[in-house]
């Protein structure tokens, strides 16, 4: 029951943070939910009752959920676009990292109130850290911010070696090159705006159907580590190993096929491991063990795709908007799973059934989705609507294809790269 509540917080937390952060910035809502995490982790560790561990459990989840959308968010929104996929691959390895640690930290401090606070400590010091941290240029350019994200240019560009650079550009020159975009971005925008306009349903909806099974069948492979007949800490520790090569896989996949062909890949690929169980004996733990292992790799992979491809389809005036919706279905799916494990008592391959299926269409759900492999971030849903017509319309010529692609503002100059 605690587990529930505690994926419930994150599902909030996604829903509610992720509409914050686009109308406060994301740095706030990342600094406060570090220490949202900080103490209500600690507090969890002193709790005398289960509905007040409870509680703290579901606080926990609402700062998870706040850290990880604005850490993706503020990654993807300042690096260049030739350097996003290394980004955010890059911060998948720390989850795998912390995979690595937590069996060993279990294993050394059996108590849990003791394992609770060892963990939750930590993110006292990333509270403190995150004030040092720079608000996203786009987000407080089209939030009418002109002048700080001029000031923050200028200490970026300054950090990379590119002072004279950054002193160079004027705060006219920032509203002069983005005033499109400036007078688009002073409408306000909610979650209505997902579903205003058919591309943007047709992205919603597919990617809610991605993120949903991903979830949903990744926490009925991480439940079901007891039905493999390996040691908990060994098979946990094999599931945080097979994220290694298949991180970098999808790092690699992601920057050359692109994000639409990789995303629906492994996800049918995992809908086909988590069927194939169905038809193997229980006897045969190895084999079982294998297909659940790359299973989970290749869902963990998808995680890994979603959260960049996610960040990179929806324009910037809805950006944690658009993720934190989608997280939610994750988390929908997480709290789902276990549900779907009662059913095997009636029939054993059921679960299985209903697991690899949802995953199966979600890997084809995903085949709907336009590509935005070297593409410029979309800053309005104006800029979106333009990517659709633009992949119905014959193939430009190399001028005039990088003439649609081009943007006024190239913070190249300062160090940052291109957009």
């Amino acid at each position: 029951m605690a587990q529930s509540i505690f994926m419930a917080g994150i599902l909030i937390g996604g829903l509610v943070l992720g509409d914050l952060s686009d109308r406060f910035g994301r740095k706030p809502i990342l600094t406060c939910s570090y220490l949202l995490l900080a103490a209500s982790g600690s507090g969890a560790a002193f709790s005398p009752t289960l509905p007040i561990y409870s509680v703290f459990r579901f606080l926990c989840g609402c700062g998870i959920s706040g850290i990880t959308l604005s850490t993706t968010i503020l990654s993807v929104e300042w690096v260049s676009t030739r350097m996003r996929a290394i980004k955010s691959i890059s911060l998948g390895y720390f989850y795998t990292s912390g995979q690595f640690i937590l069996p060993g930290l279990a294993y050394a401090i059996p108590q849990w109130r003791w394992l609770q606070l060892t963990v939750s400590i930590p993110f006292f010091a990333f509270f403190l850290l995150s004030w040092w941290l720079p608000e996203s240029i786009r987000w407080m350019i089209l939030s009418g911010r002109s002048s700080k994200a001029l000031k923050t240019f200028r200490q970026v560009a300054a950090f990379n070696g590119k002072k004279e650079e950054g002193e160079k550009l004027s705060l006219e020159e920032i509203k002069l090159n983005l005033q499109k975009e400036i007078t688009l971005a002073k409408a306000k925008h909610s979650i209505a705006d997902l579903f205003r306009t058919p591309i943007l349903r047709r992205v919603t909806f597919c990617l809610s159907l991605a993120w949903f099974s991903t979830g949903f069948a990744y926490y009925s492979l991480a439940m079901g580590v007891e039905e493999f007949g390996v040691d908990l800490y060994v098979l946990q520790l094999i599931f945080g190993g097979v994220d290694v090569p298949a991180k970098f896989i999808t790092m690699v996949s992601i920057s050359y096929l692109g994000r639409h062909t990789t995303e629906a890949v492994v996800l049918l690929l995992a809908g086909s491991c988590i069927l194939s169980l169905i038809f193997v004996p229980s006897d045969l733990l190895t084999l079982r063990t294998v297909l659940a292992v790359f299973g989970k790799g290749c869902l963990s992979s998808s995680f890994s795709c979603l959260f960049l491809y996610t960040s990179e389809l929806y324009p910037t005036v809805i950006r944690q908007t658009g993720m934190g919706i989608n997280n939610l279905w994750t988390r929908v799916g997480s709290m789902t799973a276990p549900l779907v494990k009662i059913t095997g008592e009636l029939k054993p391959f059921i679960p299985n059934v209903i697991f690899g299926t949802i995953a199966l269409l979600g890997g084809s759900a995903a085949l709907f989705l336009p590509e935005t492999l070297n593409r410029p971030l979309p800053e309005t849903v104006e800029d979106l609507e333009n990517w659709s017509l633009q992949a119905k319309e014959p193939k430009q010529k190399p001028e005039a294809e990088n003439a649609s692609q081009r943007i006024p503002l190239q913070p190249c100059e300062l160090g940052l790269g291109p957009n």
